[in-house]
């Protein structure tokens, strides 16, 4: 089929990019490896508790600061439901727990605990950070990549505020921990904020870059911490609902495994089942080793371009642990995201980033129940390992990051109901992240600003976005660089991009914790409601049996009902042959079986 944009990915930087242009009239195929989109930003289920496959504290929310998902979701004029987390987060360090607040006078009272003859430099610090982001980032909104950047806008910026902008270009070029020296004087907070980069940046004050640092340090307590409403299911749903309530595709379990060529240029692409596709442009949202390496015929590159993209440097491989805990080994004053950190002094696997989203977001698990996701660093080799060593290693990685959560929820252990491992293979074969480096290449000295991959390529007909775009990492900047893919598409169409408005609409709710079930699909209709409830009881099985044998997509039809995506599922049902599905019904691997007859029954009278 021919197109006119194919979106090679839909992971978060990829919806992003569908669905402006989607928005824009123009037909978009978005393909992707899974079956269900969202990449990093993903969602699978275990019984009736859902889990997040990776992002699960987003930023870019609020009202103010480096906002891009609000950004987003007004263009789209797609309504959505956001729950705001009171404090950002916090962090034990050295024993202590230091609370991350939107305030940062209250949060320089916590950190002066911590090192208290630095508190007068602390204080110093962040009003000269807060006062060039609040010039450079808060009063000229622009969301786009670096090499992006309209140069008539960044120059009347520049000239309003002539010296926040020649500070903030002249941390380009140095380090974090060279920014950091000009105002510190004890050498154990370098550590502190060694955490803080790590943690954001996958990179050490040494290793990242001043400009980065400098925004990352205050952009947090500006904007505030966020979770969408019901799991990350419900944003990259919304995503998905856009780009096919505006008549366009979503290509699932097919992999682009070449990009294809006409007099010169990429033309289309070709998939693991032989299907051609064809389009006028192409957006690549995925790693810049894959695009090198396994997608561009090497016909069409040249060795300095492969070499080019094999050195960059990737951050370290991550493993995540999911488990479901029983509620009591979580005690009351726990926060959605705590960063558990192992030596002060060296990064090491005890570098754990904890989530507990059901703190705030009630709908995710049963009453009596907590889910609580693990996050760190693997620096073992995965890759080499036979079956049963594979295993054994995931037999004793499990036991070692239970060991460490069991240092802040000392009974997790005697608690626990569930517990399964992503390995650096698995994150790989599920994101297609070479292995299992979730943030892409390395945000460090040497590797950022305009020497990653930009947005535009060697060829008029390519784009890119994605995390080896992006100066930064994190959702907010993944977004930002499918808003940019999305532009440079359009300005080479001659159609209006997405730009900053003060008066557009606002279409982002943003609610305060608990967010509890009676919530849910409360704008729905109490039909609707009824049945979005039904879908939600979905497992979103990786091999469901409910549809074996048929061209039923049962599991797609109750994901895009579960988010609201009425039209979306109504038109699978209508791609398949199955006359009667509610016969499917019994085949559920569930006990309580999905209504799966019920939900059709109400797509065809919608």
């Amino acid at each position: 089929m021919h197109f006119d944009v194919i979106v090679i990915g839909s992971g978060l930087s990829g919806l992003s990019a569908a669905s402006l242009l989607a928005k824009r009239g123009l037909t978009i195929a978005t393909i992707d490896k899974s079956y269900c989109p969202g990449g990093s930003c993903g969602a699978f289920k275990r019984g009736d508790a859902i889990f997040d496959q990776g992002s699960s504290m987003l930023f870019g929310w609020g009202e103010k600061g480096f906002n891009a998902h609000r950004f987003l979701f007004n263009c789209l004029e797609e309504p959505i439901t956001i729950i705001q987390h009171d404090l950002l987060y916090c962090v034990h360090y050295d024993g202590k727990k230091v609370n991350f607040y939107p305030s940062i006078a209250q949060f320089i009272d916590e950190v002066a605990t911590l090192f208290p003859g630095q508190r007068d430099n602390l204080v110093r610090f962040y009003a000269d950070m807060q006062s060039m982001y609040e010039h450079v980032m808060v009063e000229n909104p622009s969301y786009t990549t670096p090499d992006e950047v309209d140069k008539k806008a960044a120059l009347k910026s520049l000239l309003r505020h002539p010296f926040s902008y020649i500070r903030f270009l002249s941390y380009m070029n140095v380090s974090a921990k060279a920014l950091l020296s000009k105002y510190f004087t004890d050498e154990a907070i370098f550590n502190f904020f060694d955490k803080l980069t790590s943690t954001y940046c996958y990179a050490t004050v040494e290793e990242s870059p001043a400009i980065l640092a400098s925004v990352m340090f205050v952009d947090n307590h500006a904007g505030g911490s966020y979770y969408p409403a019901g799991s990350t299911l419900q944003l990259t749903g919304a995503l998905e609902k856009v780009i096919e309530e505006h008549g366009s595709t979503m290509i699932a379990e097919r992999e682009v495994v070449s990009i294809l060529f006409d007099h010169g240029k990429p033309s289309g692409v070709l998939l693991d089942d032989k299907t051609v596709h064809t389009a006028e442009q192409i957006i690549y949202s995925g790693t810049v080793w894959n695009l090198y390496g396994k997608l561009l015929p090497h016909s069409e590159t040249t060795k300095k371009q492969r070499i080019w993209a094999e050195n960059q440097e990737p951050t370290y491989p991550s493993v995540v642990l999911y488990t479901l805990v029983d509620k009591e080994a979580v005690d009351d004053g726990t926060l959605a995201v705590e960063m558990l950190v192992g030596r002060p002094d060296a990064l090491d696997e005890e570098e754990v980033t904890a989530y507990i989203p059901s703190v705030d977001d009630k709908t995710l698990c049963a009453d009596d129940e907590h889910i609580v996701l693990a996050i760190g660093p693997s620096f073992g080799d995965w890759a080499s390992l036979d079956p049963d060593a594979y295993r054994q290693r995931k037999e004793r990685e499990t036991k070692r990051l239970l060991g460490v959560l069991a240092k802040r929820f000392p009974t997790i252990k005697e608690h626990l109901r569930h517990a399964e491992l992503a390995t650096p293979r698995t994150i790989e074969r599920f994101t297609m992240k070479n292995g299992g480096a979730v943030a892409g290449p390395k945000q460090m000295l040497g590797n950022h600003m305009f020497k990653r991959q930009h947005i535009r390529t060697a060829w008029d007909t390519l784009f890119c976005c994605g995390e080896s775009t992006m100066m930064g990492t994190g959702t907010p900047t993944v977004t930002t660089s499918g808003i940019a893919a999305a532009n440079a598409v359009l300005s080479k169409r001659g159609l209006e991009p997405y730009l900053y408005q003060p008066d557009r609409k606002e279409y982002v709710h943003l609610i305060k914790a608990p967010f509890t079930s009676d919530q849910l699909y409360a704008s729905s209709n109490a039909q609707q409601r009824e049945v979005q409830l039904l879908a939600r009881r979905c497992q979103l099985c990786e091999h469901p049996s409910c549809s074996q044998g048929t061209d039923l997509d049962v599991r797609g039809i109750m994901r895009r009902v579960t988010v609201g995506n009425i039209v979306g599922a109504k038109r699978k049902l209508g791609e398949s042959s199955v006359q009667n599905p509610e016969t499917l019904e019994p085949n559920c691997i569930r006990e309580e079986k999905v209504a799966i007859g019920k939900v059709c029954e109400y797509l065809k009278d919608c």
